[in-house]
């Protein structure tokens, strides 16, 4: 049985770990985090993802999964860290070098490293030159001679690309980009996803493969900013953005996207930073995106103030936390960078009302002012209903009810 080293067991490792795991591979995971590891090894994930608790538990009952805190020899190493960026937008990947370094004793020849984690260009050149300096006895790159195959080792950047709520799903049948250090090493990774992907494999070199990936997330982030700053030009217009968009996409060339309250979770917030930082003169129109999606709570927040002003004490209701639709991940969400805006601005009593959480974060939950409370409270409470999230949740509210409220309404889901 070939073997399988997941290296982070995040959102993206544990979800291809449980996948690998129950596809009859052995996977032993790595993650830094002892609770993390406990909890697996327990049979339970960390994290809320649909299926995610039935994979795990089936992988470690069968003996196929086992977590633990260091790596171990293995016959394909998958990396799958976070990358990160500072605050003042740089990249950080402290992480991935931290994974490659934890790995390089553990390398043989034959072995082959993939990299899922969304990147910087040239980084998976910097992973090779990395491995190049701990184990100067392999060889990465493609081997002169026959003779120096039997030292070689791959390395592919494979970038993930799914939806959290679908990733297991996604998983398999998402086409998957194969950007390999080398041909050989392409080759050698293309074979290894065919034995579990089902969509097609596109090979490409490793900074293709890079930029690719960054460049998806870029244009959803430049067409949302055009969906806000098309919402700016219809507040002062007089006009709904939701029926201007929804008339605009009739045209058959034509696919706004819609408005809301900013840009959340980890990747369209970090990656468009990267290309950024590494051409600045060539990325006017990504920069210009990211501040306009980066301003885009501040603006709602202000909005909301505004209108509480009219009342004397006011209570305002935020329906949903979460960064999107029908979930509870609360990583660079805008609804919750609002609620804390409100709150800083003491704009009144807040209602936090989200159907995945079953407590307030840390960040709120010492708070007097804040209240995490179900929907029928929030909306029978409120004088303000702010909706901030999409969730399904929310769609049967009685518009009877929202007549006698102020609403605002920053995802259209009340027209």
């Amino acid at each position: 049985m070939e073997k399988i080293c997941v290296i982070g067991l995040g959102y993206i490792g544990l979800p291809m770990a449980g996948l690998l795991a129950n596809t009859g591979f052995y996977v032993h995971g790595v993650d830094n985090n002892v609770k993390v590891v406990e909890t697996i090894n327990s049979g339970h994930p960390h994290i809320q993802e649909p299926g995610l608790d039935i994979l795990v538990k089936a992988a470690i009952q069968n003996g196929n999964l086992a977590a633990a805190l260091q790596p171990v020899p293995a016959d394909v190493y998958i990396i799958a860290v976070p990358s990160l960026i500072t605050a003042n937008h740089l990249p950080d990947l402290k992480h991935i070098q931290e994974a490659v370094h934890a790995i390089a004793d553990h390398l043989a020849p034959g072995n082959l490293i993939t990299l899922e984690t969304t990147v910087p260009v040239g980084t998976t050149e910097k992973i090779a030159g990395w491995i190049s300096e701990l184990r100067r006895d392999l060889i990465i790159f493609q081997p002169p001679t026959p003779a120096a195959a039997e030292k070689q080792i791959f390395l592919a950047h494979c970038p993930e690309r799914v939806l959290p709520g679908q990733i297991l799903k996604e998983l398999v049948e998402n086409d998957r980009i194969i950007g390999g250090i080398n041909q050989l090493s392409g080759k050698k990774a293309q074979i290894f996803y065919q034995k579990f992907v089902g969509g097609s494999l596109l090979l490409t070199d490793a900074r293709t493969a890079e930029l690719t990936k960054l460049a998806e997330n870029c244009f959803r982030d430049v067409n949302i900013a055009l969906a806000n700053e098309l919402s700016y030009l219809c507040d002062k217009f007089g006009v709904s953005v939701w029926e201007l968009i929804k008339l605009a996409n009739h045209h058959p060339r034509v696919n706004i996207h819609q408005p809301g309250p900013g840009v959340g979770g980890q990747c369209i917030t970090k990656d468009p930073w990267f290309i950024i930082d590494a051409a600045p003169d060539e990325s006017i129109i990504i920069r210009t995106a990211r501040e306009v999606n980066n301003n885009r709570p501040n603006y709602v927040a202000a909005r909301i103030k505004e209108t509480a002003a009219g009342f004397k004490d006011p209570v305002i209701a935020c329906l949903g936390l979460g960064y999107k639709a029908d979930t509870g991940d609360l990583r660079e969400s805008p609804a919750l960078k609002i609620v804390q805006q409100l709150v800083r601005d003491n704009a009144g009593k807040i209602l936090v009302v989200e159907p995945h959480l079953e407590s307030l974060p840390e960040c709120l939950a010492h708070l007097h002012s804040v209240q995490l409370v179900n929907l029928k409270e929030g909306l029978q409470q409120a004088d303000l209903i702010i909706l901030l999230v999409n969730h399904n949740a929310f769609k049967n509210i009685d518009h009877e009810l929202l007549k006698k409220k102020a609403v605002i309404d920053t995802r259209g889901m009340f027209l």
